[in-house]
């Protein structure tokens, strides 16, 4: 891709989609961040493993943009500690109220993969790794991909864990990759070396990224909030008419921000460092 073709990428605002997970582990505020998260997200993830309380379908009516259900191993970055069959069967609902996605762990018995994908409905199944000690080689997260589209997944999510700078390129360059497999992809790194490619994976042809309702409610480390995410994406275009909810939301946020003070578009992404 030329920088003619990149720079008019940037200005597509349909490969720019933002999801934002909701976190919170009381059901009332459940409901009050997917509301929020209608206004300012594109697709919104709930981490079911979070909530004490379970009521699938009551959150999922109040939606108002596609909803990814996931129940997260504690291995995998989430919560969830109980049964096995349980925890699927949290999935299994999920494509019953017509969830638009379930998000489950690429790692799980491949009968129980299989089970999932042939009675999915409508709902698209994404099938995810996450690494939290680091990024393997190129060779070895290209066979995940790989093996993401053996098993038949609508969308592939590979998330590895920077330690440095490098393994930026490592996991965007799995994005091309899955395309010329014509598999749809979601590839960041995680940690605070993996900002970068949070920015830059939606812009390369990743589906979406994941940026957070606020600094307390992140899902992953190095994860920006909405508000930081869209400001660069706004910074990089040199747009000058934000939304009316992003222009406000920067105001609120601009004490806490990593990008609180002026800056410059000649430092690149240096703002992230």
């Amino acid at each position: 891709m030329g920088f003619g073709s990149m720079r008019q990428s940037w200005k597509d605002k349909k490969m720019k989609k933002v999801c934002i997970p909701i976190v919170e582990t009381d059901p009332r505020k459940a409901l009050r961040a997917v509301e929020k998260a209608n206004r300012l997200a594109d697709l919104i993830e709930l981490r079911v493993g979070y909530l004490r309380e379970q009521n699938l379908e009551l959150l999922l009516n109040k939606r108002k943009k596609p909803f990814i259900v996931t129940n997260r191993r504690k291995e995998e970055g989430g919560r969830y500690t109980g049964d096995e069959k349980k925890r699927l069967e949290i999935l299994k609902e999920a494509i019953d109220l017509g969830a638009e996605y379930i998000d489950v762990e690429i790692g799980i018995e491949k009968p129980l993969i299989q089970e999932l994908i042939s009675n999915k409905k409508r709902t698209q199944i994404i099938l995810s790794s996450h690494n939290f000690k680091g990024t393997p080689s190129l060779n070895k997260l290209k066979s995940l991909v790989d093996r993401v589209t053996q098993r038949g997944a609508h969308i592939g999510k590979i998330v590895t864990f920077a330690r440095m700078w490098e393994d930026n390129l490592k996991i965007l360059s799995l994005i091309p990759y899955a395309k010329e497999k014509k598999q749809r992809i979601v590839a960041f790194c995680m940690g605070e070396k993996g900002k970068v490619s949070r920015v830059f994976a939606p812009l390369m042809g990743a589906e979406w990224t994941y940026a957070s309702l606020d600094k307390k409610r992140t899902s992953a480390p190095g994860q920006l909030t909405v508000f930081e995410l869209r400001e660069i994406w706004e910074r990089l275009t040199h747009s000058t008419a934000p939304s009316p909810a992003f222009e406000d939301g920067i105001k609120k946020r601009r004490s806490g921000s990593t990008l609180s003070k002026p800056w410059p578009l000649g430092r690149g992404v240096e703002g992230l460092r």
